[in-house]
């Protein structure tokens, strides 16, 4: 299966942002969800199983001078192999004008036993842009070893590479869950705060797999590795409503 879905949101000139297009296509379907503030919210709705083996699913997302966007999901996404054993493939593209604001908030990728999965994510930001960003990566359902997952990730602010990483998991990447890279941990994530107005956050250790390293410029990286979702959430849900205000 092949689907797009593309949100676009711009300032509408009394303080607040409007959606000038959201439009979705099975399994990738939108709704706006108000929450009362200055922001939109958008969840991601999946309408079916998934992402199977094969699909190839896309979603784009612009955000315009002075908008704020916040994009949650409802549930986890769960990675399922396909009947071929086709790989399946998540692209996320975004563009954060001067003065806008992108929350990438979403629930975790589950990578179930026999997948085969690229969840690949690239983000512009202008100078001036901010950015919360966090992802996370479920080893397998419960009891269960995970199937071959990649997640990557690239951000540039201002036209300079930010931020390039990329973790793959699972029976076809030996030594995945040794000492050198999540050390038997079956969760694992990272948040990005982008905000060159804010004061560098120092590092950190924020617990025993868990750690906040400054990057440059006015940006902080969290990483963490958790035995579950539970706890890795715990990990990186500093900053979850927005550490701009609002």
């Amino acid at each position: 299966m092949r689907a797009l879905a593309r949100i676009v949101a711009e300032a509408d000139g009394r303080g607040g942002t409007r959606l000038a297009r959201l439009r979705g296509e099975p399994p990738l379907q939108l709704r706006h969800t108000p929450d009362g503030s200055a922001a939109a919210t958008v969840h991601l709705i999946g309408s079916a199983a998934g992402p199977l083996g094969g699909d190839d699913l896309r979603i784009e997302i612009e955000v315009g001078e002075g908008a704020v966007l916040c994009v949650r999901s409802v549930a986890a996404s769960i990675a399922l192999p396909g009947r071929d054993g086709s790989p399946s493939r998540t692209t996320v593209t975004a563009t954060v004008a001067a003065g806008g604001e992108l929350r990438w908030l979403p629930e975790q990728l589950v990578a179930a036993a026999g997948c085969r999965h690229l969840a690949s994510s690239t983000v512009e930001l202008a100078a001036g842009a901010r950015l919360l960003w966090r992802e996370e990566l479920i080893c397998g359902r419960h009891a269960e070893q995970p199937g071959d997952a990649t997640v990557s990730t690239s951000v540039d602010y201002d036209g300079a590479a930010l931020l390039r990483q990329s973790l793959t998991v699972g029976p076809g990447t030996p030594g995945w869950d040794g000492p050198a890279v999540l050390g038997g941990a079956r969760a694992t994530g990272s948040l990005l705060t982008v905000d060159a107005a804010a004061p560098p956050a120092p590092p950190a250790v924020l617990g025993a797999t868990a750690v906040r390293m400054p990057l440059t410029g006015a940006a902080t990286l969290v990483s963490a590795t958790a035995p579950d979702a539970h706890v890795l959430r715990g990990y990186l849900s500093t900053g979850e409503r927005s550490p701009y205000g609002g």
